[in-house]
């Protein structure tokens, strides 16, 4: 059976997170966006930890259910941020962990108390290295599954340009053997991380990172489980071997949409292509402070590919735009309009849920039951004719999905 799979997100105990990212409500709206296994998100914090013991069942698998969506699966995960020095330079590193049991999430509080305010954030900051981390969480269990998170961003990030690493080993060291997979993040996708020989055997995962419950799914995994297979250690025995039969594809932003793609300085509302433009010491030239140079020029840097770089014996990739990003050009309004909720709201009643209209639905069946200019788009979306301004320095690329100069184009995006 087909299980899709969002690993990363956060609670309403994030900063910068919505208020409805509760457990009611992320179930609603991973059963609209039809994903069947969604982690809970910020264990590490005590708080949400009650939470999710209040309102979730273990049933034995290493996975928890929910009685209002009996068919969606919950998966115990949380992300940290590591900020330390190691020779000589400061690293930020932000790592997802997977735990399969809320005895072990709550033994990792325990000792997480010891280092840091886990109070203070659902994704606490702590002192210690991405490698420590690594140790004590295996130490206290091992079946954690240990992944560095969205691993190409500037700032946090085990490949960042301005706080990473130049490869698993530096940060890992001996443990490097015990990193099977990495997030690739919204800024990048699987085809980028190809051009990296040194990745060949890592398993390379997608997911939401949603702040908000309509973000959910807007990256995720798809796998091929059967039924009576269903488990923690099913899942995280696919994403250690790479198993293609069980991983068939992730489902993905395009990366020009992701907020650091390009290279760029914010405050001058300068973008930079880095394949076309380069500034003399990575400087500013309308005030001469620092670039942010971003995922496409860092991934340049490390590759030892081409960027045409194809392996057909990895998981594959389906890029997407969100359902209401084209009902909303489709309509010439803003996404979050009420006129496109009720449209979405609407088609996801009669057609199932959002990744069947955008992904299955044959384009017959999609034009007996929505308008034309949906179906248009959505025809557009999966041929991949659509136009992007890529995102730079934490500014979201802007999609076009009827072109930059079509006057039905709405102005906003999900962001």
């Amino acid at each position: 059976m087909k299980y899709i799979a969002d690993f990363h997100l956060h609670s309403k105990y994030s900063r910068a997170t919505s208020r409805d990212m509760d457990i009611p409500h992320i179930a609603e709206y991973a059963n609209y966006k039809g994903i069947n296994i969604i982690g809970t998100s910020d264990f590490t914090h005590p708080l949400w930890l009650s939470e999710i013991k209040r309102e979730l069942k273990e049933d034995g698998s290493g996975l928890l259910s929910y009685a209002t969506y009996p068919k969606l699966h919950f998966i115990l995960t949380g992300e940290i941020s590591s900020i330390y020095t190691q020779d000589g330079k400061v690293h930020k590193v932000h790592t997802l962990i997977f735990v399969p049991d809320l005895k072990t999430a709550q033994k990792i509080n325990e000792r997480l108390m010891g280092i840091g305010n886990i109070y203070s954030d659902g994704r606490p900051i702590i002192g210690f290295s991405a490698k420590d981390l690594a140790q004590l969480v295996l130490d206290i269990n091992p079946e954690c599954l240990i992944i560095p998170a969205h691993a190409w961003t500037p700032w946090f990030s085990v490949f960042g340009s301005n706080s990473g690493f130049d490869s698993l080993e530096e940060c890992y060291k001996e443990l490097t053997p015990k990193i099977f997979s990495i997030e690739t993040g919204l800024s990048s996708d699987p085809e980028m991380n190809w051009r990296l020989s040194k990745l060949d055997k890592i398993t390379l995962i997608s997911n939401s990172d949603a702040h908000s419950p309509g973000n959910l799914g807007r990256e995720a995994n798809v796998f091929e489980i059967d039924d009576n297979k269903l488990s923690f250690t099913e899942i995280t025995d696919i994403l250690k071997t790479k198993d293609r039969q069980r991983f068939p594809y992730t489902i993905e932003f395009y990366p020009e949409e992701g907020k650091y793609h390009f290279d760029g300085h914010r405050n001058c509302n300068l973008v930079v292509n880095p394949f076309r433009e380069k500034y003399p010491n990575n400087l500013c030239p309308k005030c001469n402070k620092k670039l942010t140079i971003g995922v496409m020029n860092r991934v340049e840097e490390l590759a030892d590919r081409p960027p045409d770089y194809k392996n057909t014996e990895f998981p594959a990739s389906k890029h997407l735009v969100p359902l209401r990003e084209i009902i909303a050009a489709s309509f010439a309004v803003g996404v979050n309009s009420r006129k496109v909720e009720q449209e979405y709201l609407h088609l996801i009643q009669g057609l199932g849920n959002e990744f069947k209209i955008l992904m299955d639905l044959d384009e017959e069946t999609l034009a007996k039951n929505m308008d034309a200019k949906i179906v248009d788009g959505i025809k557009r979306v999966r041929r991949g004719d659509i136009d992007i301004e890529p995102g730079y320095d934490g500014v979201y690329g802007k999609v076009s999905v009827f072109g930059k100069d079509a006057a039905q184009q709405a102005q906003g995006t999900l962001f």
